[in-house]
């Protein structure tokens, strides 16, 4: 699940990262409230106006405005909410802007000994380890860093028996070419930040920039947080941060009804129980010469219910040509699933692309008599090569 920059900057102080405080804000009236309640708080007089949506790059997309003096900052606000902002992490649709941070500014006017560092926490499925990537080159792409200037990335891989070490935290400054009060400051950072990392349970804690100020104090100007689904049990407070309205609104609808969906640009639907048994499919359908349109598992209880339901989401795109349905009949019976798929076809009965369904293990035989003997356009299959040449045939 993915943060906004507000939210992940509250689970950040939480754990003692010091971060660029700031208050999120819905309308332009609530912006300038935010903004002279800011003024009271830190003694800000400019402010930092951000599109919050879950997206990179924002600056380059007119996202990230700098408001010089209360009086500006409704108008900078008003140019953000409600627009279509699209960044080089967005569609070319865009995503729209439903509310801003209003947040101090922390570059102080007529001081330039500041420096901007990138940061960030996330699993090396190479090693199995937790990792700590930064550089000196911060509030840049990292992609751009790496591809142009890979000496300038470092990185340090955590134990797991162990956790993240004082001499790690300290090489950590090192490299950044800290001293003094800011070397210090940097170790405590980065030891809070590390908390933050393991105590949300979190698949990636990124900050671009880590700003060094004038004073040398090390501060979060910005926070990018991916949460690990399967941790969200336990985690109540982090669960209720979720915004589904920066999320595809099909897939919303697929979680409710206990379906894993994944939209994908191809013209082929999916609908299989089982993520290995998925991404066969989806490969089989690839070397059949056509594109998987979505990633749809079923689960193991596929009854009539739970497949019309898949049905309706899959024909929501306007791409989708055909539809594979592809069942192992282990914990559900194919018959089962067969009569689901029936009952949904006459329910529906707009369904205009061909359907191929592919039953396999508990009772397939009895379930492909189903689908022979209902007169619907659809097209039975035993073997999964069976499926992909009728795949190959109808699309």
């Amino acid at each position: 699940m993915n943060l906004h920059e507000y939210q992940g900057k509250q689970i950040l102080a939480s754990y003692g990262v010091r971060i660029q405080r700031g208050k999120v804000a819905q309308t332009t009236t609530e912006a300038v409230e935010v903004a002279n309640q800011l003024s009271e708080e830190t003694g800000t007089s400019w402010y930092v106006v951000k599109a919050q949506v879950h997206a990179g790059g924002r600056g380059k997309g007119g996202g990230v405005k700098l408001a010089k003096g209360i009086d500006k900052v409704e108008e900078v606000a008003d140019s953000i909410l409600g627009m279509q902002l699209v960044t080089p992490q967005t569609s070319a649709e865009g995503k729209k802007v439903h509310q801003v941070l209003i947040a101090e500014d922390v570059y102080y006017p007529g001081e330039s000994d500041t420096s901007e560092f990138y940061m960030s926490v996330l699993l090396n499925r190479s090693s199995g380890r937790n990792m700590i990537m930064y550089s000196t080159e911060g509030g840049m792409d990292i992609e751009t860093v790496a591809e142009e200037t890979p000496h300038l990335i470092f990185t340090e891989e955590i134990d797991p028996k162990v956790g993240l070490t004082g001499f790690q935290a300290r090489k950590v400054a090192f490299n950044l070419g800290l001293s003094g009060a800011a070397f210090k400051d940097m170790v405590k950072f980065v030891n809070a930040l590390y908390r933050a990392y393991e105590g949300a349970d979190a698949s990636l804690f990124e900050i671009n920039p880590v700003l060094k100020t004038s004073d040398d104090k090390i501060l979060a100007v910005d926070a990018k947080v991916t949460i690990d689904d399967n941790a969200l049990y336990r985690h109540k407070d982090i669960a209720e941060m979720r915004d589904t309205r920066e999320e595809d609104a099909t897939e919303v609808e697929a979680g409710e009804a206990g379906l894993n969906f994944v939209k994908l640009d191809g013209n082929v639907g999916c609908m299989v129980n089982g993520a290995g048994l998925a991404m066969a499919t989806m490969d089989i359908i690839k070397m059949a010469g056509g594109n998987p349109a979505n990633f749809l598992d079923v689960g193991g209880t596929a009854d009539a219910s739970r497949v019309e339901q898949a049905f309706r989401i899959i024909l929501r795109d306007e791409n989708v040509k055909a539809i594979l349905v592809n069942i192992f009949g282990g914990i559900v019976r194919c018959d089962r699933v067969a009569q689901g798929v029936v009952d949904a076809y006459k329910n529906m009965g707009n369904i205009n692309v061909p359907i191929i369904v592919r039953l396999q293990g508990t009772n397939a035989e009895e379930a492909k008599k189903l689908i022979d003997e209902s007169g619907l356009e659809v097209h039975s299959a035993i073997a999964l090569q069976e499926a992909a040449d009728l795949v190959q045939e109808l699309v």
